[in-house]
């Protein structure tokens, strides 16, 4: 189901747990796997869903996932969500510093002038008119960035 390279992944450690969080069918909410450690330089972590760090994720280091992904962090290493080519996936991060950063199909990186302080707030990645789009993430405006029919299929399973 997931996997981990170039180190000790820290489960069942001092520094941080690792968690296949929701155990249901295969869906975009169903399946994610949760880093409870900062990802260190060399260190690689690949799962078929979305992923969570807590904490964060250094330069050298790689989350790879088929859904989103979000750094409860700075994130300045490379991070791949909907790496099976799921446009709709998202990258969330309270300090969005990437060495690179892909979202399917599209890369991107952090622009050279960009300060250390950046803006201090949480922001998102998204895909946008065949384009990487990196904004402030607002509280609930995840209705503008997720497709109707994902919000539809939502309404149906919630009843």
């Amino acid at each position: 189901m997931f996997s981990s390279t170039g180190g000790d992944t820290g489960a069942g450690t001092r520094e941080g747990i690792v968690i296949p969080a929701a155990r249901g069918r295969p869906g975009a909410d169903n399946h994610t796997f949760l880093v409870c450690r900062t990802v260190r330089s060399g260190q690689r972590f690949k799962y078929p869903g979305n992923v969570v760090v807590m904490g964060d994720v250094h330069p050298g280091g790689e989350i790879v996932a088929s859904g989103h992904v979000i750094v409860m962090g700075t994130l300045r290493g490379v991070v791949h969500a909907g790496a099976e080519g799921d446009e709709k996936a998202v990258v969330m991060a309270f300090r969005l510093q990437p060495t690179q950063l892909r979202i399917a199909g599209y890369i991107t990186r952090a622009p050279d002038d960009e300060g250390q302080n950046g803006t201090g707030e949480p922001e998102i990645a998204r895909v946008q008119d065949e384009a990487v789009v990196i904004e402030k993430y607002q509280p609930g405006g995840e209705k503008r960035w997720l497709s109707r029919s994902m919000i539809q299929e939502e309404e149906e399973q919630n009843g």
